[in-house]
C-alpha cells in the first residue's frame, strides 16, 4: 500500500484508547488516534493523564498488538492559552510514542496565536511529538491560507499543517493553494467524504464535521485530486464520524467500510 493508515477517534468516539488500539488492530490499521483533551467543555475525552491505570492497559494493548498512536486530540490554543500546562499532556505523548498533536486555534489575534503555536512546537520538540494546526471554517484558522500563515510564522521544524478532506472542501481555499504548502509542513493527513455544497450554516457544518461523515467514495468530494497534491506515502487518519450508521452497524464494520473506501480512492 502506498499510505500507513489510522483510525481517528471520531470513527468510534465512545472507545476509550485501548479499544481504539484494539480495534486498529482487528481491522488492520497501523495506528489509531486517540481524544485525550475535549474538543468542547465537556465534550468525551480520555485524560489519561489522570488515569493511570487506562495509560497502563493502553500501552500493554499497543504491545501486544503492535498498533501505534499517530495523533493525540484536541489541543485549542485561545486567547488564555498557557504552554505550561499542558506538561503532563506531553509526557503522556512521549510515553505513548505518539507522533503528532492535533491543534485547533480559537485565538482572534493572529499575532498571539502564532507565538502560542511557536511556543507549542517548542515544548512538543523535546517530546518527538509534532504540532499540525488544523484548518476549519469556523474557527480562527479557516483556511489553507491561514494555517500557512500562523505555521509559517512560527517557523518551527516541528510545525505543520493538517488537511482533512471535509475542511478543505468547505473553506474555499483551491487545490493550489494544497500545493503551496511546504512538504516539510505535512506530517499526515484525514480522509472522509461528504455531499457538494456542504451546508450553509455554521452549526451545520461543526455537525457535519463532529457528527455525520460519508465513507470515502460516498460524497462528492474530489479526494483523488486533494490527495494527489500532497506527498506520496503521507500517513492518512480516517476519520468518519457517524452519530447513526456506525452504532447501527456497529463500530469495527462501520471501521472496515471506511478503510475499504480510504483504499480504494488512494490505492
Amino acid at each position: 500500500m502506498k499510505h500507513r493508515y489510522s483510525l481517528a477517534q471520531l470513527i468510534a468516539l465512545p472507545f476509550s484508547p485501548p479499544e481504539m488500539v484494539q480495534l486498529a488492530a482487528d481491522t488492520g490499521c497501523a495506528a489509531a488516534g486517540i481524544r485525550l483533551l475535549p474538543t468542547t467543555p465537556g465534550g468525551l475525552h480520555y485524560p489519561l493523564m489522570d488515569n493511570p491505570a487506562m495509560l497502563r492497559e493502553t500501552l500493554a494493548r499497543m504491545e501486544a498488538t503492535g498498533v501505534e498512536i499517530l495523533d493525540l486530540e484536541v489541543l485549542r490554543i485561545n486567547a488564555d492559552f498557557d504552554v505550561h500546562a499542558y506538561r503532563r499532556f506531553l509526557e503522556v505523548g512521549a510515553k505513548l510514542k505518539a507522533r503528532h498533536i492535533l491543534v485547533a486555534g480559537d485565538d482572534p489575534d493572529p499575532l498571539r496565536l502564532t507565538a502560542s503555536f511557536a511556543a507549542l512546537c517548542d515544548a512538543a520538540q523535546p517530546y518527538g511529538l509534532t504540532a499540525d494546526l488544523e484548518f476549519m471554517p469556523w474557527t480562527q484558522v479557516p483556511d489553507v491560507q491561514a494555517a500557512a500563515r500562523i505555521v509559517g510564522g512560527a517557523a518551527r521544524p516541528n510545525g505543520g499543517v493538517l488537511v482533512d478532506a471535509l475542511h478543505f472542501a468547505r473553506c474555499g481555499s483551491s487545490l493550489d493553494d494544497v500545493s503551496a504548502l511546504s512538504p516539510q509542513w505535512l506530517h499526515y493527513g484525514q480522509i472522509c467524504d461528504g455531499p457538494m455544497p456542504g451546508p450553509d450554516s455554521v452549526e451545520g457544518l461543526i455537525h457535519a464535521a463532529r457528527c455525520e461523515r460519508m465513507l470515502p467514495g460516498e460524497g462528492a468530494i474530489g479526494l483523488a485530486g486533494l490527495f494527489a497534491r500532497l506527498p506520496a506515502g503521507l500517513p492518512i487518519s480516517i476519520e468518519v464520524p457517524s452519530e447513526t450508521r456506525a452504532p447501527a452497524m456497529g463500530y469495527a464494520a462501520w471501521a472496515r467500510k471506511a478503510i475499504e473506501g480510504a483504499q480504494a480512492t488512494l490505492e
